[in-house]
């Protein structure tokens, strides 16, 4: 971004205080607040769709979101002098959760299911139809990923030499890959029970980044991947990475589903659903398609350790599947 801030902010009320770069952004201290500043390349409609849940969260009680803010012209996006679009949101001094501290994790989750059950109270409605607004089936996701897996592992079968990542993929696949069929078969049957009723809103990409932590508070930003779905898919990426985190640690996980179960219950079906999302080893996934889609002829060592630590990962991952399974 070039120095045409300057002349998008002048279309804004209120007066700049101090200006500093972030996030790939501007960041203001504003007479009115802290406010951030970036480029928008999506649709309007789009727009207006996060601007009215926020504003519905706001209502609900959430009031710590990024919510949009219309310049004098009443628009939600701003055009600089070279055309680039813009739009200015709301924003917080709180640093991103640390998921090293399991006292922010159980905060952090908290506010997750505060944010759900303020998702709920949201009716849906029928502008909102689109495409992108509509979380495509989980079922369907594990399923191409699992393709991608097996296509990789064919791959590697078939070279005559193999590097050390190589050999880790033989070794390893077939505990992986049987666990990836039983995750998306079982939630393949499970959203066909699910009636529409079900699906709710949802953040989108929930995890440490997107939850950031104050005195006992907590702001949920980048609400751009917002749409209609299973809200346990927001959970579940939270705890994942909090769980690969604490190496698996099954009283953490028990923690982390108690502390959203004291906000907003789940039943039999919601935890069924987070086990299966769980079962599937999504990190084994990807390091096999990060490896397919990049350079074959030679793997960074890191993605062999990280191979060999989801190996060593694997009793305490069955012990905490186990418990969630219940």
């Amino acid at each position: 971004m070039n120095d045409n801030y300057l002349d998008v902010m002048e279309q804004y009320e209120g007066e700049t205080l101090e200006v500093r770069r972030g996030r790939g952004a501007w960041i203001f201290e504003r007479s009115d607040g802290v406010k951030l500043l970036k480029e928008y390349r999506g649709s309007i409609k789009r727009l207006e769709f996060e601007e009215t849940v926020l504003k519905g969260l706001k209502a609900q009680g959430i009031r710590s979101v990024d919510q949009y803010v219309r310049n004098r012209q009443g628009e939600l996006v701003t055009s600089g002098e070279d055309g680039t679009k813009y739009v200015l949101k709301d924003w917080f001094v709180n640093r991103e959760c640390n998921l090293k501290d399991s006292r922010e994790i159980l905060t952090a989750v908290t506010w997750i299911a505060r944010l759900h059950q303020a998702f709920r109270k949201i009716a849906w409605q029928s502008e909102w139809d689109l495409a992108s607004m509509h979380s495509p089936g989980l079922s369907e996701e594990m399923q191409r990923h699992t393709r991608e897996m097996k296509r990789a592992r064919t791959f590697v079968s078939n070279k005559r030499k193999k590097s050390e990542f190589e050999l880790c993929v033989m070794q390893n696949f077939s505990e992986f890959y049987e666990q990836a069929v039983e995750a998306q078969q079982g939630l393949g049957v499970l959203e066909k029970d699910l009636e529409a009723g079900r699906f709710f809103l949802c953040h989108g990409e929930l995890n440490q980044h997107h939850l950031l932590i104050g005195n006992g508070d907590a702001a949920v930003i980048e609400f751009n991947q917002m749409h209609r779905g299973n809200q346990m898919a927001d959970l579940y990426h939270f705890m994942r990475k909090a769980m690969e985190k604490h190496g698996w640690d099954e009283r953490l996980g028990q923690a982390m589903t108690d502390a959203y179960n004291q906000v907003l219950p789940m039943d039999s079906r919601d935890r069924e659903c987070l086990y299966y999302l769980f079962l599937y080893p999504e990190k084994y996934w990807k390091q096999l398609n990060y490896y397919f889609n990049a350079n074959k002829a030679w793997t960074p060592a890191k993605n062999v350790e990280k191979l060999h630590s989801l190996k060593e990962q694997q009793e305490a991952r069955g012990r905490f599947l186990e418990r969630l399974k219940g």
